[in-house]
């Protein structure tokens, strides 16, 4: 848990090797983040599958998914949530991308994203929204940190 008190840009930096995921998809199959070496990841943290936020995000990248893959580059979500979860929100809003889940946050950690976060006066563990883009090379690109959800997947795409 010692990664979750360090920001991405301390714990992580544009240089750094990217961490192995080793999680479910949305279908419960085994997915390694190694799998995807030679490919351009776009890696994308966010809190909770089918909230406003969310949703907003994950539609965009949706919207820009053929720009993404022009570039030859992968997008994969991952939040909390079950793949279960992760099916659900993927169907509904027709999304054409891996959806991981880290219901035990582990990626979330070894990514230095897995924070404490504030709402109404409460304090709790939580994924900060983050975007990492890993190079083919498999180390990190580019860290986005505090994402604002509109807009995003085109500013990701830019950086490409």
């Amino acid at each position: 848990m010692a990664t979750s008190n360090i920001s991405p840009s301390m714990a992580l930096k544009v240089g750094s090797k990217a961490p192995e995921l080793k999680l479910t998809d949305e279908a419960g199959n085994p997915f390694k983040l190694s799998s995807l070496k030679g490919k351009t990841v776009v890696l994308y943290f966010y809190p909770k599958a089918d909230t406003p936020g969310c949703t907003t995000e994950s539609c965009e990248f949706r919207d820009h998914s053929p720009a993404f893959a022009g570039k030859d580059a992968v997008i994969i979500g991952i939040s909390p949530d079950a793949s279960k979860a992760q099916l659900k929100f993927k169907s509904k809003f027709d999304l054409p991308f891996t959806l991981l889940a880290d219901f035990e946050h582990a990626g979330a950690e070894a990514y230095g994203v897995w924070k404490e976060k504030s709402m109404y006066g409460k304090t709790y563990m939580g994924v900060e929204r983050t975007t990492f883009i890993i190079g083919p090379d498999g180390k990190i690109k580019q860290i986005f940190e505090k994402v604002k959800p509109a807009g995003h997947a085109a500013e990701v795409l830019a950086a490409i």
